[in-house]
């Protein structure tokens, strides 16, 4: 059954807390039923990557990995791999793997003499050429959190963020390739700034949240054609939402407004992930469910969604 049929008809908010996924087996095995050209690469309960395509079946994606300890995937802007991380114990590691199926590669690890003693890598992402990935990491242990960059081969590592005090989040790259935005703040439980980091070196630039979104809870990211920007903000409630403004390279313009309506205190609502510059797919959890992938349009007032892909986690979509 397509994906394009199986969504069918907009599931009401109120609702979401009823939909039950479809599969909870862990997905088709090592093969789809559609080759990936667009859609959604995401983790399971096994922690390895899956994706499935947009004219493919939700409920039997293609596995990439076989070896679990997968978190955050990213997709390329061409579509033909995917970036993630890869934890085992304390150690973390770099790792990208083709969309199509294939072959696992290590990029960097932990305490790679590249970089000394880097590790907690988190949040990679490709550059809009696809030739580098930004990504999160600890420099030490206690140290804050800087941003760094690397060459699709492994190579060329580079700080971003040098001397920082403070600490960064996931990144997500503007259209022209020269600029981030990351989550900030004084440490990693507490973003309550928005970083806009020039790759090619320079200062930061820091923004305030506004007073409703207290921290973001896991990523901001840049809609395709760099005029807004998503974010999953932590709320005074303790729950999380999908908040949406207007920016530019150099800031937030306006305030940040709702994705949805739904008002639960129970409902989180994370990782964020543009699947184009009119619509947002994103994770949704209802008092400690199975959490699955949505989507919903964006528009100036709160709006109904779509369940995407069941049993699905930290999903990312594109290319876009």
């Amino acid at each position: 059954m397509g994906m394009r049929r199986w969504l069918g008809g907009v599931v009401a908010v109120g609702m979401l807390g009823a939909c039950e996924p479809l599969d909870d087996a862990g997905g088709g095995g090592t093969t789809g039923d559609v080759l990936f050209d667009r859609g959604f690469a995401f983790v399971r309960e096994d922690r390895n990557i899956y994706v499935v395509d947009d004219d493919g079946d939700p409920n039997s994606p293609q596995r990439l990995t076989t070896g679990g300890g997968a978190y955050t995937p990213s997709i390329s802007r061409n579509g033909n791999s995917i970036v993630f991380v890869q934890k085992s114990g304390s150690t973390s590691s770099i790792q990208t793997v083709p969309t199509s199926g294939g072959p696992v590669s290590t990029l960097i690890s932990s305490n790679d003499t590249a970089c000394g003693a880097c590790t907690n890598f988190r949040g990679p992402t490709f550059s809009p050429d696809g030739r580098t990935i930004v990504f999160a990491f600890d420099r030490g242990s206690g140290s804050q959190s800087a941003l760094g960059s690397i060459a699709v081969d492994g190579s060329g590592f580079k700080d971003l963020t040098p001397g920082n005090t403070i600490a960064y989040g996931s990144p997500s790259f503007f259209p022209s390739g020269s600029t981030v935005v990351a989550p900030a703040g004084s440490n990693t439980f507490q973003y309550n700034q928005l970083a806009f980091v020039p790759v090619g070196g320079g200062s930061p630039s820091f923004v305030s949240l506004g007073n409703e979104v207290l921290a973001i809870a896991n990523r901001a990211v840049v809609s395709p054609d760099g005029r807004q920007i998503a974010l999953d903000g932590r709320l005074s409630s303790g729950s999380t939402r999908i908040f949406v403004g207007n920016v530019t390279s150099a800031g937030i313009s306006g305030a940040l407004r709702r994705l949805t309506d739904y008002t639960a205190s129970t409902v989180q609502e994370s990782f964020p992930s543009w699947t184009n510059s009119t619509q947002l797919g994103f994770l949704f959890n209802d008092s400690g469910g199975d959490p699955s992938i949505y989507r919903a349009p964006v528009s100036s007032t709160a709006s109904s969604v779509t369940l995407a892909v069941p049993s699905a986690n930290e999903p990312f979509y594109g290319p876009n």
